[in-house]
């Protein structure tokens, strides 16, 4: 009996060794039947991300894509990761009646203007008056006294 496991063992290790290099193989072949077929006007997405159309494939080893209007730059076919599909899937089964939803209203925000209540809003300080300073006005602080009482200033 344990002459048979350790055989077995080593047959289940490599199993899926030799199955992951058959799968890896199948999609390198497809990648290089991809990068062979490219034709003028295909989109396509490189491996670097960035999207582009054919403009010239008469070259072996490399293409022209253009990226952006009138600007073309020269690749090797092998940076072109996938054929982008253009055609919209959803677009043709919109009609004129269809009415895309639009997106919710975004809450609204916490306003930013100054309190302007004759109750503070902060704590209490540590001398037990609330939001009075030092010269005696209510509401505001000892930085407001020494800059003319201009609130937020800091000169």
């Amino acid at each position: 009996m344990e002459t048979l496991l350790f055989p077995l063992l080593i047959l289940l290790l490599f199993i899926p060794i030799f199955l992951s290099g058959r799968k890896q193989r199948r999609q390198m072949q497809e990648t290089q039947r991809l990068q062979a077929a490219l034709e003028v006007g295909d989109v396509v997405t490189t491996t670097s991300g960035l999207r582009a159309t054919v403009v010239d494939a008469s070259y072996e080893d490399t293409i022209d894509l253009e990226i952006a209007d009138g600007v073309v730059t020269t690749w090797l076919r092998a940076a072109v990761r996938d054929k982008v599909d253009t055609t919209p899937d959803d677009a043709s089964e919109l009609t004129g009646d269809d009415v895309i939803p639009s997106a919710p209203a975004e809450p609204t925000s916490p306003s930013l203007e100054k309190n302007t209540d004759a109750t503070p809003t902060g704590g209490a300080a540590s001398n037990g008056t609330a939001g009075t300073s030092t010269n005696g006005t209510a509401g505001s602080t000892d930085d407001d006294a020494q800059t003319g009482g201009t609130p937020g200033s800091r000169n």
